[in-house]
């Protein structure tokens, strides 16, 4: 299996890479289009902020490729938010994939939510063995609103969008690859869904 995270400057990559390492795969580093779109799977991850991330998707002319992807792809954390419509992170237009805003919780909490969180409402065979309130770690400061594309939820203020799905494209808020033997469980159900044609 040809396993690709986009290298864009935006990312939490040793981390991911280490986690399929665990599970028998390599996952390549790559920027190169062709590569991303002939690979298997591919991994959309990201940390730090939206604008600047956006940039350097458009810099690379990356921002074209990823929606018109056909294999299954997986958006981590700031890679999620940026598959959505627009983020309020300084006020960033996203790739538009997920029909749904990215929002800031207010400062009536503590911003950024920072730790484990429950998820809840669990749908597609990206959780299949995953438990109800199962325990997953996030970091974040802004939150993509429930919508009829998502496949688990959260609370923090309120219920939000902790993962998304719409056709081959899926993404979750929290990150797999720290969150133990549940988030590896996530990456291995996402290495086994199919590919589409």
């Amino acid at each position: 299996m040809k396993l690709v995270i986009i290298n864009y400057g935006a990312g939490n990559i040793k981390s991911i890479q280490f986690a399929f390492k665990r599970l028998g795969v390599d996952a390549i580093l790559s920027d190169d289009r062709d590569e991303i779109i002939k690979a298997d799977k591919v991994i959309f991850p990201g940390v730090g902020e939206a604008s600047s991330a956006m940039k350097k998707l458009k810099e690379s002319g990356l921002d074209a490729v990823i929606p018109n992807l056909k294999q299954p792809v997986l958006g981590i954390c700031l890679g999620m938010q940026l598959m959505c419509r627009s983020t309020e992170e300084g006020n960033t237009k996203g790739l538009e994939i997920f029909d749904v805003d990215v929002n800031r919780f207010s400062n009536a909490v503590k911003v950024p939510q920072m730790g484990w969180n429950s998820i809840q409402d669990l749908k597609s065979d990206l959780f299949k063995g995953i438990s109800e309130n199962a325990y997953m770690y996030l970091v974040h400061s802004y939150y993509a609103e429930d919508t009829s594309e998502t496949i688990a939820t959260s609370f923090y203020e309120k219920k939000y969008a902790t993962a998304l799905q719409k056709d081959n494209f899926y993404g979750v808020q929290f990150h797999p690859e720290k969150s133990g033997k549940v988030g590896e469980k996530i990456l291995e159900n996402f290495l086994k869904l199919d590919i589409k044609s």
